[in-house]
């Protein structure tokens, strides 16, 4: 089963153009109905109706009328104008109106996989499907068939495996396509005419381990959700690309399904990942649910910058494959993906999982991370927050190394807080800091930074002067005129972390 708000968001991916009327996004869906003109009241409250034939926005008015359905899918040239709105609104049924390029039988394939959730979403993951599929292909085509994503990763390939080049087995073996023969191909056009063109693309030899092919594009409406491939002698016949064209409708299709089951599952995942790090009265049974230990978990905090999608992307990477095979579980929360990763005594692992993450990513994206401390299913909200802080370090200084952990940082973590929770109440308006910051803005001088740079390097002269990259007798001249400009104390332990915190503090508030 699945709720409205999720259908609505699946829908959204695959070309929702409109949707009209009120929207309870908690609502149940436990059913599919199709619109019968003879009865149209066939479709109960907890269904999802398939307005096929409703041909006009008039009879979208009168479905409306009389249906109970859930809500009303259809998969229309029309536009929904404001009586159809109005009628939705009266009816309280939310109308969505997919665009007409995605057939009827990759909405039904969609919306079954996620009203019905597991038995459905393990038949459309049965093993073969694909595979047959690509047999099926290359036994009409005649030569052997590559399905790939629009990532280049290899889904499926036929059985037939006589006389291939070097390229195919190299993708094959690597389950994706090596970069030398993306270059290759994406020279030649290729992936320009798959995301503009439905017609089969023949692609001649370009080298003797990368032979003659023909592509072309699995689409769903607009979107380029993958391609076949076939290696071949030459150009197919008229009957041959017939054959071609129609098994990539049947694998977009397949790809829909897997994917809509995919989306649901990263969904659930999200939900129970998320009940973890905000501590949750059901932690422990969330935890038991994503198959996680009970004891060093640590969180990651992770923000990919560089495109809208690029957050995205790295979500989809982190949940890729079976949850069992994946040493994390992951939820998107607004801007951040937050993953619990287990094996968290030490910070290692999690680094490299990071660090994997960010080399799937286009070249552009810019990620900062951060890792928060060991923890147990009780301790992972505490994680969760130093996650976030060392997140905020690694924002605050972008040339850090990726990611950053707590473990490393956790004095400059504890010195915000510090400074958070000092500024949170009135700042004095005269003491050391406060004295050499006004003096600094009305004469010119560079005080501050090098109370600071004395500070860090705990009195010692020769290593402020390396900080502040200026000979060791102009730190004790600075020294001497601050002295003169207000009371130091630097021998006073408490005054000395004083003043670290109330630096703290403007560098906090500056931003």
């Amino acid at each position: 089963m699945v709720v409205l708000g999720q259908l609505l968001d699946i829908l959204g991916t695959l070309g929702v153009c409109e949707c009209r009327g009120p929207v309870d996004r908690a609502a149940m869906l436990r059913g599919l109905a199709l619109y019968d003109p003879s009865d149209p009241r066939t479709a109960a409250g907890d269904q999802v109706m398939l307005g096929v034939g409703i041909d006009s926005p008039e009879r979208a008015v009168r479905v409306l009328a009389d249906t109970d359905a859930a809500v009303l899918v259809l998969r229309a040239a029309f536009s929904l104008d404001e009586g159809v709105a109005r009628a939705a609104r009266d009816a309280g049924i939310p109308v969505v109106r997919v665009d007409p390029g995605v057939s009827w039988g990759q909405l039904v394939a969609v919306i079954h996989t996620l009203v019905f959730g597991e038995r459905a979403a393990a038949k459309a993951a049965a093993p073969g499907g694909l595979f047959d599929l690509a047999d099926t292909i290359a036994g009409a085509v005649g030569g052997p068939v590559t399905i790939e994503d629009v990532q280049a990763r290899v889904l499926a390939y036929s059985h037939r495996q006589q006389d291939v080049d070097q390229a195919r087995l190299r993708t094959i073996l690597g389950r994706r396509v090596p970069d030398e023969t993306l270059e290759a191909l994406r020279s030649q056009g290729v992936f320009a005419h798959l995301d503009e063109s439905d017609e089969p693309l023949f692609v001649p030899e370009l080298s003797s381990e990368l032979t003659a092919r023909v592509v072309v594009a699995v689409r769903a409406g607009r979107e380029l959700l993958g391609s076949v491939w076939v290696e071949v002698d030459g150009p197919l016949s008229p009957g041959q690309n017939a054959a071609l064209v129609a098994g990539a409708r049947v694998a977009a299709t397949h790809l829909l399904t897997t994917r809509a089951s995919a989306d649901l599952e990263r969904r659930v995942e999200g939900d129970l990942v998320q009940s973890l790090i905000e501590g949750g009265a059901d932690a422990p049974a969330a935890l038991l649910r994503l198959g996680l230990p009970a004891t060093d978990l640590r969180v990651v905090a992770l923000r990919a910058d560089g495109g809208a999608d690029a957050v995205l992307l790295a979500a989809r990477h982190a949940t890729i494959g079976f949850t069992w095979s994946r040493p994390g579980r992951s939820a998107l929360v607004g801007d951040v993906l937050y993953t619990v990763l287990s094996g968290g005594k030490d910070a290692d692992a999690a680094c490299a999982w990071v660090r994997a993450l960010a080399s799937e990513l286009p070249a552009d994206a810019r990620v900062r991370a951060g890792v928060g401390g060991p923890a147990d299913v009780s301790q992972l909200p505490a994680s969760r927050s130093e996650a976030d802080e060392s997140l905020a370090v690694h924002m605050s200084d972008p040339d850090a190394e990726l990611p950053v952990t707590y473990d490393a940082v956790w004095d400059r973590i504890l010195l915000r807080r510090l400074a958070g929770a000092a500024a949170a109440g009135r700042m004095p308006t005269s003491g050391p800091v406060v004295d050499l910051a006004r003096h600094d803005a009305e004469h010119g001088t560079e005080y501050v930074p090098t109370l600071r740079a004395l500070l860090r390097a705990q009195g010692d002269l020769r290593e402020a002067s390396a900080r502040l990259a200026v000979h060791p007798n102009t730190v004790r001249y600075r020294l001497r005129k601050m002295s003169e400009t207000t009371r130091l104390d630097l021998d006073d332990p408490r005054k000395r972390l004083a003043m670290m915190i109330a630096l703290e503090v403007g560098a906090v508030m500056s931003g």
